[in-house]
């Protein structure tokens, strides 16, 4: 075989192996995405019972019930429509009534989710007590902070 040849083979091999790992690595990538609703458009698209899906709203005012220990009640609202949420596990400290959140897990048939993740949202002025309590010790601290 000539040089040329050779090198032509080397180059179609390499092309070969690429564009599988490339493949490999879309095919695996579309099985891990999950995509992000807020509750009108989950029950507009109405998406089937089992799928896993992220939902985006705000924490409904009066509507969190502790079931048991470790087992919570709630509705996400985006001010059109609520979805009723299930979840077992300890919420997060900045979960509250008309905080943000983001809600992940699977829905059920009759507008009801089951939420395996619950992810609390805070707004831009949050600072946590363990840098403010250094920014104080430091003299850095401003009062007129919100």
């Amino acid at each position: 075989m000539s040089l040329r040849i050779q090198r032509l083979i080397l180059i179609l091999i390499t092309l070969v192996i690429l564009s599988v790992a490339l493949l490999l690595i879309l095919f695996n990538t579309k099985q891990n995405i999950v995509f992000f609703y807020t509750p009108t458009e989950l029950i507009e698209n109405k998406i089937t019972s089992g799928v896993k899906v992220r939902i985006g709203g705000y924490v409904k005012k009066s509507s969190i019930k502790k079931k048991s220990i470790n087992s919570y009640e709630f509705k996400i609202t985006d001010n059109n429509n609520d979805l009723l949420i299930f979840y077992e596990g300890i919420l997060p400290d900045l979960f509250r009534e008309g905080q943000g959140t983001v809600i992940e897990g699977l829905m059920n048939d009759q507008n009801t989710f089951n939420a395996s993740k619950v992810y609390a949202k805070h707004d831009e002025n949050y600072m946590p007590v363990s840098i403010k309590k250094e920014l104080e010790k430091n003299n850095q601290w401003k009062k007129e902070y919100k």
